[in-house]
């Protein structure tokens, strides 16, 4: 599947960690980080969810 990371557009809202906990979660600096460098194919559909929820647009697929 997809790489995805948070750019500096997140504000910390925690929308991706509840959405999708496996994948994102808040770091000791207050922000958003994806905790995996490949998306499980059982997480694909939450991950997406995040992604599309994220009221920033900080979570962007990384291209190889």
């Amino acid at each position: 599947m997809k790489k995805l990371k948070v750019t500096e557009a997140c504000i910390c809202c925690g929308a991706c960690q509840s959405i999708c906990d496996d994948v994102f979660e808040i770091g000791d600096d207050g922000f958003a980080h994806v905790m995996v460098d490949e998306i499980p194919t059982e997480l694909e559909k939450k991950a997406i969810d995040a992604l599309e929820n994220c009221p920033t647009g900080a979570i962007v697929e990384v291209e190889d």
